[in-house]
């Protein structure tokens, strides 16, 4: 295997691996490596990284492809920041889950309690028995009109198969064929705001997400200072790997908000070309904007020309006396269909149903 070969083999592999580099990127890291030490093995993680990559999400799986590829371990950098698994742990207020997890076993009073309970304020053992009931929640997609009829037994004359069977049955006449349009799941988009302000209710909404993601086509992306998707990551069957896996993956956990900026990012790279358009967006976040509110406001109008419906989910909304004041949600207030509280089991509940109908 010739040098040049080895690297086209790598980007073969990478591309595998769900990295979309094509011609022009391989064409690029060859050149990298040429003006490097191909004997070096940093040399050549560095130079593929930065020319082979194009967004973060590419960067889990370039690791991963890297060290199949050239084996050892990967040079140590500013890849990622470590979660250890604990960091989910704590924040559900500490450990300790699955040594309660079987005396936690779904007793209908427990659940009557929790159903109410603002998430930000259970004990670990509460938090670790709304786990269990966040993963035994059953959601429902919502349905719209597919495009294509199917045969049916009812509905619509269809000539074509009945003149063909009429063929078939050398011209005797048959019974009429029909068809009709069905149902098809339609797609939904969750953007949740993981900053700092969210941060007692990130990791519940993080599996709500995964609940949703398992049981209707979905895309998770998380907001804060920047934007990460995380479908990915949530689509393991795990709900722990799954959870682990997307914390690791978001760089900007329990950070700063810029909701129109990430909102922008989000249109431009996915939403505008597909992921949005008529599918039920929610968005889950206290309306807490450090950046432009106005630049929330036209993005959210934006998001809403493209969905079939746009629910903002804030935590605060079913707490008495809550007023919609925060700069970034009265910006966002006129291009949302409706505004839901997501602070408990019920509420989340109630989501599903909204979703659902919509």
């Amino acid at each position: 295997m010739t040098v040049l070969t080895g690297y086209v083999g790598f980007a073969r592999a990478l591309r595998q691996a769900g990295v979309g580099c094509g011609p022009d990127r391989v064409q690029a890291y060859a050149a990298a490596v040429g003006h490097l030490d191909p004997g070096s093995r940093d040399d050549l993680y560095w130079a593929g990284r930065l020319t082979l990559c194009g967004e973060p999400d590419d960067l889990p799986r370039y690791d991963a492809a890297f060290d199949a590829w050239f084996g050892g371990e990967a040079p140590r950098g500013p890849r990622h920041r470590k979660l250890r698994p604990t960091r989910l742990a704590a924040l559900n207020g500490g450990g300790g889950e699955q040594a309660s997890s079987g005396r936690l076993a779904t007793a209908a009073s427990d659940a009557e309690v929790l159903r109410d309970k603002d998430i930000a304020g259970l004990t670990p053992a509460e938090k670790a028995h709304l786990r269990e009931l966040i993963a035994a929640l059953k959601p429902v997609p919502p349905r719209r009109r597919a495009l294509r009829a199917r045969k049916a037994s009812r509905g619509r004359l269809d000539p074509g198969r009945t003149l063909r069977a009429m063929l078939a049955s050398g011209g005797e006449p048959v019974e009429p064929r029909y068809r009709r349009k069905g149902t098809r799941p339609r797609k939904v988009v969750l953007l949740i705001d993981v900053s700092g302000s969210m941060a007692p209710y990130a990791d519940a909404l993080l599996r709500f997400a995964h609940v949703v993601a398992r049981a209707m086509p979905t895309e998770v992306c998380t907001l804060g200072t920047r934007l990460t998707r995380v479908s990915r990551q949530l689509g393991h069957r795990d709900a722990e790997f799954a959870l682990m896996s997307a914390t690791r993956a978001v760089p900007d956990y329990e950070g700063g908000t810029r909701l129109g900026g990430t909102i922008k990012v989000f249109l431009d790279r996915w939403g505008q070309r597909g992921v949005a358009r008529r599918a039920v967006v929610v968005l889950f976040s206290d309306g807490w904007e450090r950046g432009d509110p106005a630049l929330l406001g036209d993005q959210m109008a934006r998001l809403r020309r493209l969905a079939h419906a746009v629910i903002w989910v804030n935590p605060h909304a079913g707490k008495d006396g809550y007023a919609p004041t925060q700069s970034g949600i009265v910006a966002a207030l006129p291009h949302v269909d409706r505004l839901l509280a997501g602070h408990s089991l019920d509420t989340l509940r109630h989501l599903l149903k909204e979703i659902n109908r919509a």
